[in-house]
C-alpha cells in the first residue's frame, strides 16, 4: 500500500506542477478534482433537462427524437447532447483522478473512512446513471450495451424471468420498458444527488464550486469540442441483426467485452471482490491514530477561533461546564479529529513569551503541543551560528523532503503549519534565535490538511485571528509552499535571504560609517 501511494504521490506532485506553468495555484485542475465533479454534474443535469423536452420514450420513436436533435437542431439541442456526453465522459475522469489522489494522500483512512465508503457508492450510482443513457438512444451501440447488461443480470437469476429476452426480436421489446429506462436515468442523478450531500457532510466548507476561470474555460473547452466533434448515434438498434464494429465509449463501457465472454463466476466474482475491498480499504492495514486534540478549561476562554479554523468540524462549542465566567467551551469529537493541530495554532493562549507559568494552551495536541514546539525551537537555535541565521518552520508531510540543516539553518517541524501560532514567529525573532523565519509547507491550495496554508496565508497577512504583530516586518519573514518536492525552490529562497541579509549587514555598516564620519567632522 505505501509503495502505491507513494507512486501515485509521486505522479500527482510531477502532474500538478506541469499545470501550475499554465494555470494560477487557485485554478489548477488536480487540485479542483471535487468542485470539478459538481460542475460536470449541474452541466448533465441542465443539458438532459434540456434533452428530455425533445426526446420520445417510444422504441420506434426514440432513434428517430435523437437523430432530429442531433441533426436538424444542431445548433441548440444537438449541442447540448454533445455537452451531455462531454460532461459525463469528463466526470468520469475527475472521479477518478480524484480517487486516486486521495488514496495516494493517504486521504481516506481514520476519519476519513466515511467519505470514502461514500464516495465507493457514488462511483457506482454514476455508472448506473450513465449505463441506462446509452440506452436511451436506441441506437446499435444502445442494442449491444442492452443485452450485454441484461445477460449478465440474468446469470444470477436476480428476476423472475430472464430480461434478456425482450431483446430477442424486433417484437420483444415495448414502450413501457423505455419508460422505465427514463426513469432510471433521471431518479438515480437525483439520488446521486443527496449521496453526494451526504459525502461531504464531514468536511468543513467543502470546495463546490470550481474558480469561474477555470470553469470559464472548461465549459468553453467542451463547447468547442461539441461544435467540433459533436456525439453522434451509431445507426438505428435493429433486434434482427447482431452489431459487428462498435465504437465503445470507454469511459463508461470499458468491461461490456469481458462480460459478454468472460464466466459468470469471474465477472460477478470480481465485481463483488472488487466493491468489498474498496470499501474495506480503509481499514486494510488499520491505520495508527495519532492523539485527538484535547481542551483544557483553565486557559479557555470560549473565543471559538478553534471551532472557525477546524477543517473536519470536529469541535462543537457547548456551555461552559467549569463555572468560569464564560460563556462557551469547545468539545473535540475524537472520532472527526485529525490531530492537525490548526485549532492550536489558532488558540490566543499559544504563547511562547509565557514565561511565569507552564506553558499550556486552551486546546492542544498531547503528542505535539506548543510547549514542544517551544522546546523544538530552542533547541534548533541553539545549534545556529553566524549572523546569518534562518530559522524554517516546516509542515511534516513535506518536512522529509524540505529538511535542511547546517550552521545557519535549521528546521522546526509542525504536524501542520496552520498548528503554527504567529507569536511563534515574533517569539522567535525577538529573543534573536534568528534573522529570518522562513515558513514552508504544501504546495498552495493542497493542504494535507486542507486550511493550513489558507488560514496561515491570512494569519501573516493580518486578516485572520491570531494576527502575526505588525512590529515584526514582511523582511523578516518568507513564506514558501513548496510541497512534497519543492526543495530546489526552497534553496533558491535560501540562497536570496543570504543575499538580502548579507546586503542589509552591508547597508548597516555604510551607515554606521557615515555616522562616525559625520561625528568626526562635527568634532572637527
Amino acid at each position: 500500500m505505501t509503495a502505491v501511494r507513494s507512486i501515485l504521490c509521486f505522479f500527482f506532485d510531477v502532474l500538478e506542477s506541469s499545470l501550475a506553468r499554465f494555470f494560477p495555484a487557485q485554478w489548477n485542475p488536480l487540485l479542483n478534482l471535487g468542485a470539478l465533479g459538481f460542475f460536470f454534474y449541474w452541466i448533465i443535469a441542465v443539458s438532459g433537462v434540456y434533452l428530455f423536452i425533445f426526446f420520445d420514450t417510444g422504441v420506434q420513436d426514440a432513434y428517430a427524437s435523437v437523430e432530429y436533435m442531433t441533426n436538424d437542431q444542431w445548433y441548440a439541442a444537438g449541442v447540448m447532447r454533445s455537452l451531455h456526453r462531454y460532461a459525463s465522459d469528463g466526470l468520469v475522469v475527475v472521479m477518478f483522478l480524484h480517487l486516486l489522489r486521495q488514496f495516494g494522500l493517504d486521504h481516506y483512512r481514520g476519519v476519513r473512512w466515511f467519505s470514502w465508503v461514500t464516495g465507493v457508492v457514488i462511483i457506482g450510482m454514476v455508472y448506473v446513471s450513465g449505463i441506462t443513457g446509452y440506452w436511451l438512444v436506441w441506437d446499435r451501440l444502445a442494442q449491444y450495451v442492452a443485452i450485454v447488461s441484461t445477460e449478465w443480470l440474468d446469470r444470477l437469476s436476480l428476476f423472475g424471468e430472464p430480461i434478456a429476452r425482450n431483446f430477442l426480436h424486433p417484437g420483444a421489446i415495448e414502450d413501457r420498458f423505455f419508460t422505465l429506462m427514463v426513469f432510471i436515468h433521471i431518479a438515480v442523478p437525483l439520488i446521486l444527488l443527496i449521496f453526494l450531500w451526504i459525502h461531504l457532510q464531514r468536511v468543513t466548507r467543502p470546495r463546490i464550486n470550481p474558480p469561474r476561470g477555470l470553469a470559464a474555460g472548461v465549459f468553453a473547452s467542451m463547447l468547442v469540442l461539441s461544435l467540433v466533434h459533436p456525439a453522434v448515434s451509431q445507426g438505428p438498434a435493429n433486434l434482427a441483426q447482431v452489431p459487428e464494429s462498435l465504437g465503445l465509449d470507454w469511459f463508461y463501457l470499458p468491461l461490456f467485452p469481458l462480460l459478454e465472454r468472460m464466466p459468470t463466476a469471474v465477472t460477478w466474482g470480481g465485481a463483488a471482490i472488487l466493491t468489498l475491498l474498496f470499501v474495506a480499504i480503509p481499514w486494510l492495514p488499520p491505520m495508527c491514530r495519532l492523539q485527538p486534540a484535547t481542551v483544557d478549561l483553565d486557559n479557555c476562554n470560549g473565543c471559538i477561533r478553534c471551532f472557525n479554523d477546524c477543517p473536519y468540524d470536529a469541535i462543537t462549542m457547548v456551555e461552559r461546564t467549569d463555572g468560569l465566567p464564560f460563556e462557551r467551551q469547545p468539545i473535540v469529537d475524537p472520532s472527526l479529529c485529525t490531530s492537525c493541530g490548526i485549532c492550536a495554532g489558532s488558540c490566543p493562549t499559544s504563547m511562547p513569551f509565557r514565561v511565569g507559568s507552564k506553558l499550556s494552551a486552551g486546546i492542544d495536541l498531547p503528542d505535539a503541543s506548543m510547549a514542544e514546539l517551544r522546546t523544538s525551537l530552542h533547541a534548533a537555535a541553539a545549534h545556529l551560528k553566524g549572523d546569518r541565521r534562518v530559522i524554517i518552520f516546516g509542515c511534516e508531510p513535506c518536512l522529509p523532503q524540505l529538511l535542511v540543516t547546517n550552521e545557519t539553518v535549521a528546521t522546526v517541524p509542525v504536524r501542520c503549519i496552520g498548528q503554527l501560532p504567529p507569536a511563534f514567529i515574533d517569539y522567535a525573532l525577538t529573543k534573536g534565535f534568528a534573522d529570518c523565519i522562513v515558513v514552508a509547507g504544501c504546495a498552495e491550495n493542497s493542504c494535507y490538511y486542507r486550511f493550513g496554508v489558507q488560514w496561515t496565508n491570512g494569519r501573516l497577512g493580518r486578516t485572520r485571528d491570531p494576527y502575526l504583530r505588525k512590529r515584526v516586518s514582511d523582511d523578516q519573514v518568507r513564506v514558501i509552499w513548496a510541497g512534497r518536492h519543492g526543495r530546489r525552490n526552497l534553496q533558491h529562497l535560501l540562497l536570496k535571504i543570504d543575499a538580502d541579509l548579507e546586503e542589509q549587514k552591508n547597508r548597516k555598516a555604510r551607515k554606521n560609517d557615515r555616522v562616525v564620519a559625520e561625528r568626526s567632522k562635527s568634532h572637527a
